[in-house]
């Protein structure tokens, strides 16, 4: 149980530093996109790179690269998270994941609807309905981890698994909403790596290699095939192998899961958050910011996850479906449902699957920027007042074993 105890504590730690590293990436790409650096920051965004192996070349300026690439490899951590959740994790029951899942449902439908109705009677716009939808994980625990030790640990683990269960709504919503012109003789391709993958599993192979290569040759078919390429790496997750050689041995799973945190946390999610955060604030007018995309992004992260999430708990718990964490009251809902407005780089992500031209993702950016911060604002001030109430007798905690204190 300790060990468990201290696995959650440091991934938390870490989830925190790389929410205060991406507030940081974030405002250096808007210093250089609105400083002397403008030019320069365009131009090596748009660097061409290109790979080529024998007859197959993938051309691409360094941005795509970033987000078709880079951005796969995020989703495979996602992938291998959503996995262990679901198998022995937070997600591993029904008891467990109702509320949660519950929360995550409203807090996807609640800024979605929000989105549309703002954009109704610009059918053109509508295409970013899903936008507001995500929440980023990273800012939204490094908030919450700021507020130090008044916030009960059963309330950061009831945030992670929405933000996990979000993930997974985000990914079908890519799957499902973004992909087009689709060529199925590179997809089948695709399914026959998924295949191989499932017969390393089933034949008990635990070596990383086979899986990693050809996880490769899946992420090369799915980008060629018109589906986004980041699918590729929540695919190839799910086949990671969950059991070590022996009982005592690491998992393939965890043992990538816990290599692969620093690497996304503290290089891939900035370098992301750079490249896209980017908006030139010199040309902006009242225009752009009463746009429809810009309102209702920042409108569904501000006050659709706030009426999603938390209305969405409070009739579970009303309804006698689920109880509320222990330790909190409802001011500590209501701030993590401000929390879960944070959308960053999965808003910014599925933005820039939803539009191409430059006014509309610039308009997507400005929405995203002012839903987070205010949704940030929001939720400190929730859960500073949360603190002040005080819990309820009948949500208070029994006695808890030293570990479980230190991760409180």
């Amino acid at each position: 149980m300790s060990l468990i105890v201290a696995r959650i504590q440091n991934f938390l730690k870490l989830e925190s530093s790389a929410g205060i590293l991406l507030m940081i990436a974030a405002l250096m790409a808007l210093i250089a996109s609105n400083s002397i650096l403008s030019g320069l920051y365009g131009g090596f965004l748009t660097t061409p790179v290109v790979v080529q192996i024998g007859a197959l070349e993938i051309a691409k300026p360094l941005l795509l690269w970033i987000n078709d690439g880079l951005m796969a490899v995020f989703f495979f951590l996602i992938g291998l998270e959503i996995k262990r959740e679901i198998l022995e994790g937070e997600l591993s029951s029904f008891d467990k994941a109702a509320l949660p899942l519950i929360a995550a449902v409203g807090g996807m439908a609640g800024p979605a609807l929000i989105y549309v109705l703002i954009n109704w009677s610009t059918p053109e716009t509508l295409n970013g309905w899903a936008i507001p939808a995500a929440t980023d994980i990273a800012f939204a625990l490094g908030v919450l981890m700021l507020m130090g030790r008044s916030v009960p640990t059963s309330l950061k683990v009831f945030l992670l698994a929405i933000a996990i269960i979000d993930d997974l709504g985000a990914i079908t919503v890519i799957a499902l909403f973004y992909t087009s012109d689709l060529s199925t003789m590179v997809l089948g391709l695709a399914a026959i790596g998924l295949a191989a993958l499932v017969v390393l599993n089933r034949a008990g192979v635990k070596t990383i290699t086979p899986y990693a290569l050809i996880g490769v040759f899946i992420w090369v078919c799915v980008l060629k095939s018109g589906v986004h390429a980041t699918l590729a790496g929540v695919l190839t997750a799910l086949a990671i192998p969950i059991h070590g050689k022996t009982k005592e041995a690491q998992s393939p799973l965890h043992k990538l899961e816990h290599g692969l945190h620093p690497w996304i946390a503290f290089g891939v999610l900035p370098i992301f958050a750079f490249a896209n955060a980017g908006v030139s604030l010199s040309g902006l007018s009242l225009e752009d910011l009463a746009a429809p995309i810009t309102l209702g992004v920042a409108a569904g992260l501000f006050v659709g996850k706030q009426i999603g999430v938390f209305g969405a708990t409070f009739l579970a718990v009303k309804a006698g479906i689920a109880r509320r964490p222990e330790g909190t009251n409802w001011a500590h809902i209501y701030g993590v449902a401000c929390l879960t407005g944070i959308g960053f780089t999965m808003s910014l992500f599925i933005g820039m699957l939803a539009f191409d031209s430059r006014d509309s993702l610039d308009q997507v950016r400005i929405g995203v920027l002012a839903g987070s911060i205010l949704s940030a604002i929001a939720g400190v001030m929730a859960l500073k007042l949360a603190a002040r109430i005080g819990v309820p007798a009948e949500t208070r905690p029994a006695a808890q074993p030293e570990g479980a204190k230190a991760l409180a």
